[in-house]
């Protein structure tokens, strides 16, 4: 891993998270937006660990906010998904447009 240098993690990181941001503000399918939202996390999980590894004082520390950062994204994905499951079952859409009220 120490063959590759930093400068190519940080910038698959950066792709990611660009292709990450353009999907959660252009689109408009609810399902796509959380995937969007995913990009941009392990956009983030990727400099982390990058900088833990080839940061001035390299340490174990990047990786476990990693690891904490996977965690925390897992269960925003699980309430989510439960979320967009309640409304499609109310409206039958996963557009965001239409789901502009809790109200049913």
């Amino acid at each position: 891993m120490s063959s590759i240098p930093a400068s190519a993690f940080l910038a698959l990181a950066l792709i990611l998270f660009c292709i990450g941001l353009y999907g959660a503000l252009t689109k408009r399918n609810a399902v796509i937006v959380l995937i969007s939202i995913e990009l941009m996390l392990n956009a983030v999980n990727i400099n982390l660990v990058t900088f833990s590894k080839y940061g001035i004082a390299p340490s174990i520390t990047g990786q476990i906010f990693a690891l904490f950062a996977i965690t925390v994204a897992a269960a925003e994905a699980a309430v989510g998904i439960a979320i967009l499951f309640s409304l499609y079952r109310n409206r039958r859409t996963v557009n965001i447009d239409e789901m502009n009220t809790m109200k049913h």
